[in-house]
């Protein structure tokens, strides 16, 4: 009798720990778990408030140019291939594979994009330009997935290969040819443009009048339909499609799981080698892709060294997004504006910044006030000081800030996001199968 009782209580004891211990996890989920996602609506007052924030810097400095409709499209054109490299590095990353060799995907998209687009024709050149990415793509999932090789040390020796491989390939497809050398290719005729006849020269007047915030949305809009490469608009729907594949089929929950928890994935009979391959696989395709838009859309030619870095600064603004494609995109279109500003304007337009960058850092100093976190309000206070003064003692920057300004631009954002970010668990992990046995 004793012992059945001592049971019982030892029973109701434990059920009680385990749902006091279920209750303290819930309580604690929050705090652990970190902020909440952005809905639709707050991401939509961001960016109004962001916009009426660069139009009042407009009007201070009349740097008018910086919310022009070319300015605008001149940012699209520049952000396609950074998103596209980006994009590609969420696929690889979502299934646990760093993906350092974006770059080298990028080259050889742009050479073989080349290659075929004047041969037979911009959209022969687009998918060429795919393969020669996802075969870039291919040889880091062998090297990583099959052999096990350390992913860093894998795309590092990608973009080596890469530059090497292209560099040799024009000496014999390039090279003689009209138009051409062995560090540029001949001209790739362009790929079909479109505006929306009426609302673009609406926009376009609207946007000269320099209203306030007005003017500023006209000049987004406009350079959203103005001379818009068919090209940009299938690369826009890549990021919506992404987001479907991966987070809305069951293909997209398993291949996450590849990245998460590759053990548990493979206990439930996933085949992880087979997610992998195809997840670098594509990863290299869409870098390839934003290479060949390199080369036909942005320039019409193929130039040694053309790429200039973007599949790093795909790579940065996959991180800034925190490894999804809506924040993704919004971090190569920022990269994609600082980029513009240098080419339209230049001096003048990155002057400006420094005024937008300080007004910034005020609101940064309220937020660090409000959480009592003094120190780092000091120090922002200071910043934005110094920028204020830099701005009101001259009329320009130097031509060397200028051209740093969309790499500046890239370390200051993942600096100022850094403990935002949560990575996929397995990211970089090596795996091998049946090693949860």
């Amino acid at each position: 009798m004793s012992t059945s009782s001592s049971t019982s209580s030892t029973g109701t004891t434990s059920t009680s720990t385990t749902r006091a211990g279920s209750g303290s996890a819930r309580g604690s989920a929050p705090k652990k778990g970190g902020r909440r996602p952005l809905t639709l609506p707050v991401v939509l007052l961001i960016i109004a408030g962001a916009l009426a924030l660069v139009s009042l810097v407009r009007l201070i400095s009349g740097a008018d140019d910086i919310t022009s409709v070319g300015q605008v499209s001149g940012a699209l054109e520049l952000a396609i291939p950074i998103g596209l490299a980006g994009l590609g590095g969420l696929w690889a990353e979502r299934a646990g594979v760093v993906n350092i060799g974006l770059e080298g995907m990028m080259v050889l998209g742009t050479w073989f994009g080349a290659w075929a687009g004047f041969q037979w024709g911009p959209w022969a050149g687009v998918v060429l330009g795919i393969l020669g990415g996802a075969l870039g793509g291919l040889l880091h999932a062998v090297v990583t997935v099959t052999f096990g090789v350390n992913h860093i040390v894998s795309g590092v020796a990608i973009n080596i290969l890469a530059v090497g491989a292209t560099r040799y390939l024009s000496n014999f497809a390039f090279d003689g040819v009209e138009g051409g050398s062995s560090k540029q290719s001949p001209r790739i005729d362009a790929i079909t443009e479109i505006t929306v006849p009426g609302l673009a020269d609406w926009m376009q007047d609207l946007q000269a009048r320099h209203w306030f915030l007005v003017s500023d949305l006209a000049g987004v809009i406009g350079g959203l339909v103005t001379d818009l490469s068919l090209l940009t608009v299938v690369a826009l729907l890549l990021v919506p499609g992404t987001w479907w594949v991966l987070w809305r089929t069951a293909f997209g929950l398993r291949l996450r799981s590849c990245g998460e928890n590759p053990v548990a994935a493979e206990s439930l009979g996933v085949n992880v080698y087979r997610y992998k391959y195809i997840a670098v696989t594509v990863s290299g395709g869409l870098a390839g892709l934003g290479g060949a838009f390199l080369a036909i859309v942005a320039t019409g030619i193929y130039q040694e060294g053309q790429t200039g870095g973007r599949g790093y600064i795909g790579l940065a603004a996959m991180i800034f997004g925190n490894w999804m494609p809506g924040g993704l995109a919004l971090g190569a279109g920022l990269f994609g504006f600082t980029d513009s500003l240098k080419l339209r304007g230049g001096a003048e337009n990155v002057h400006a910044m420094l005024l937008l960058l300080g007004i910034l850092l005020v609101l940064v100093v309220a937020w660090q006030l409000y959480q009592k976190k003094y120190v780092a309000a000091v120090v922002s206070a200071a910043v934005a000081a110094l920028l204020f003064l830099w701005y009101a003692l001259t009329d320009q920057v130097p031509s060397q800030f200028v051209d740093a300004a969309p790499y500046v631009t890239t370390l200051l954002v993942l600096a100022l996001s850094a403990q935002r970010l949560r990575m996929p668990k397995a990211d970089g992990l090596p795996y091998r199968k049946g090693q949860g046995t």
